[in-house]
């Protein structure tokens, strides 16, 4: 909006409209400040560390979830440790010689398939297909559930187990075939059960949690782990594969969906940034400095008194006109009685008839009472409550 006012010196008019240089004085901090948090955004994403998503109990992974500290000590210890996420090539693995295959995650594979991988097996968590991964061994439903995870007591011959004593079972209680045997007891069932069938040895474990990077340091995590995988054997690490983001899934003609956007695609994002950016400028412009101007009329203050009061006349508003006169009074006399701005009808009243040594009655009447019932009560009331001011006023 555009204003036009006189120059007090030379009489011309002038324009107090907001120019490029008075918008971008008013609004230059923001926008320093505002590019600067965008520059401290993109700063920490590009600088930053970038970290995929966590894998729980993938060897590569050293998130808290994943088990890379597992591995570096199988390692250590001279086990080779081969991850691999598909069934094809934990199949070429077995065949270079006997292996163990440690199953953590049954979600993409097929269960025939990974039991036709020949070699002792150790399966983690509650894969769910076990009756072709380890037959024999069913899973406890149990009454509260799934045995929460916890330090949990081997209670149990296996070597294995009892050389690393307690360790964070749970998860998953399983019963096995007779001769087997099962540790750390949780319910009707145990975390833990190892079988043999056909000359294989076959390890169920409830939960994977004792091998992840967090609790591989507690009780004898640690110990159970290594006595459990690391025979001397190499170790097939079956893992899940990792999906792509959506946008690189391969389509029909192996072309992702970036791929099938139009070349034009970019320049047009960029060219809706910068319409938006300046129609974000257009509207959000101000206005400029505020401009005061003089009156033209000057109203007396008894004018305007009277004005209200022939529009209360006029629409017979004795009850306003009444309520607004006792407001007026009581505001200004409390100051004068000595009682704050909250004082109640009792305290104002009580001080009053103190004051002036009026009827506590008659003065309750007159600023707390009912409305006057026609003009010349009001104009009555206002003269009174005129009177009760000025008494105080002399006193």
């Amino acid at each position: 909006m555009s204003v036009i006012t006189p120059s007090p010196a030379t009489g011309e008019s002038r324009s107090t409209s907001p120019t490029v240089r008075s918008t971008w004085r008013a609004n230059r901090m923001i926008a320093l400040v505002g590019l600067l948090v965008v520059l401290l955004a993109v700063g920490s994403v590009l600088l930053g560390p970038q970290r995929g998503p966590s894998r729980p109990l993938d060897p590569d992974d050293t998130s808290l979830a994943g088990s890379k500290g597992l591995a570096e000590l199988l390692r250590a210890r001279g086990v080779t440790v081969d991850r691999v996420d598909s069934v094809q090539a934990a199949l070429e693995k077995a065949a270079t010689g006997e292996r163990l295959l440690l199953v953590t995650d049954m979600t993409f594979f097929d269960g025939d398939a990974v039991a036709g991988i020949p070699g002792d097996r150790l399966i983690v968590g509650d894969v769910g297909d076990f009756d072709a991964l380890a037959p024999g061994v069913r899973r406890e439903p149990g009454e509260g559930g799934s045995p929460r995870p916890r330090s949990r007591e081997p209670e149990c011959p296996l070597p294995a187990a009892t050389a690393a004593g307690s360790a964070f079972m749970g998860g998953a209680a399983f019963t096995g075939p007779p001769g087997s045997a099962g540790c750390y007891p949780a319910g009707d069932g145990h975390t833990l059960i190892r079988t043999e069938r056909a000359g294989s040895v076959v390890t169920v474990v409830g939960d994977g949690g004792f091998m992840t990077n967090l609790r591989l340091a507690e009780d004898g995590n640690a110990a159970l782990a290594l006595n459990l995988i690391g025979t001397g054997r190499p170790v097939t690490w079956l893992v899940r594969p990792e999906i792509p983001p959506v946008g690189q899934l391969p389509g029909e003609d192996g072309r992702s969906m970036y791929d099938l956007m139009p070349d034009n695609i970019r320049w047009t994002v960029y060219m809706a940034i910068i319409a938006l950016a300046v129609t974000a400028f257009w509207r959000g412009r101000r206005l400029g400095p505020v401009v005061t101007e003089k009156l033209p009329v000057v109203v007396r203050a008894a004018e305007t008194v009277e004005g209200r009061g022939r529009l209360y006349r006029a629409r017979r508003a004795r009850r306003r006109a009444a309520d607004a006169l006792r407001a007026g009074t009581i505001d200004r006399l409390t100051p004068r009685l000595g009682l704050g701005s909250g004082a109640g009808q009792h305290e104002v009243v009580a001080a009053l008839a103190a004051r002036t040594g009026q009827d506590p009655h008659q003065l309750g009447a007159a600023l707390y009472g009912p409305p006057p019932a026609d003009d010349a009560g009001l104009v009555g009331l206002a003269g009174y409550l005129d009177s009760i001011e000025r008494h105080v006023s002399e006193r």
